[in-house]
């Protein structure tokens, strides 16, 4: 691609390490480099010697404390009892951030809700079915769930209503994807914080469309992100719903 000198890169690395002989011909050619996703590791660009015009994406940590605001909301800032975490993959920064955020949050708002496990799922259905089943049977007064991605939720809504205590735990995953709103439909997942890759994209472009007309864009930009409830899509109310992809 980069022989067709095209102005601008806007890419969704898998790492920070893996685009960097890339990167740097991308520098060295011009051409304005995006960090879609918030993929690239400042400190390794750094390194590298590596400059990109900015980064983009959502706030992971900020998305993890809209899914608390979310459980106070509904159980209220007195509202008392246990709660578990899932985690992704060990070590993973994006899992880390989500919980981070959920947790620190929750403590905040409403101390009576204590997390009694914080456990990686490696973002896998399965895994954090089990989490879940083995959860409620050293807790079964579990008030809510939290899980940093909606896969692992859906696997929670599977394990909580097996047990029949479907509308006694609140779950939450952070996405925002197909399943997770079909569930959500339904009535089984409570709600999960929407990630909208699609508004990331059109931000992208527009933002890398004033930097090559010269204009002050900032070093990184939070994409918001949105809490689906069954309320909020029966409304169909809410502007950023046309982000829901």
């Amino acid at each position: 691609m980069l022989e067709r000198k095209p102005t601008a890169m806007i890419t969704a690395a898998i790492n920070s390490t893996n685009l960097l002989p890339c990167l740097k011909s991308a520098q060295d050619a011009g051409i304005k480099i995006v960090d879609l996703d918030n993929n690239l590791d400042q400190a390794v660009l750094d390194k590298e010697g590596v400059k990109v015009t900015f980064h983009i994406g959502s706030d992971n940590i900020a998305a993890g404390a809209q899914g608390a605001e979310y459980l106070v909301s509904k159980l209220g800032k007195d509202a008392k009892g246990p709660v578990l975490v899932i985690e992704g993959l060990s070590g993973n920064i994006t899992g880390e951030k989500r919980a981070k955020g959920f947790a620190d949050k929750l403590k905040e708002l409403a101390p009576g809700l204590g997390i009694v496990a914080s456990l990686p799922g490696d973002w896998d259905r399965g895994k954090a079915a089990t989490i879940a089943t083995d959860t409620l049977t050293a807790h079964p007064d579990l008030v809510a769930i939290f899980c940093a991605n909606d896969g692992m939720a859906l696997g929670a809504v599977e394990s909580v209503y097996a047990t029949g205590k479907g509308s006694q735990v609140t779950i939450i995953g952070v996405d925002g994807n197909s399943d997770a709103v079909k569930s959500i439909k339904e009535g089984r997942l409570n709600a999960s914080v929407a990630q909208l890759p699609y508004l990331v994209g059109k931000q992208a472009v527009e933002n890398v469309k004033k930097a090559l007309a010269g204009d002050k864009v900032e070093d990184s930009i939070a994409v918001p992100t949105l809490v689906l409830t069954k309320d909020v899509i029966d409304a169909g109310k809410e502007p950023m719903l046309q982000y829901v992809k």
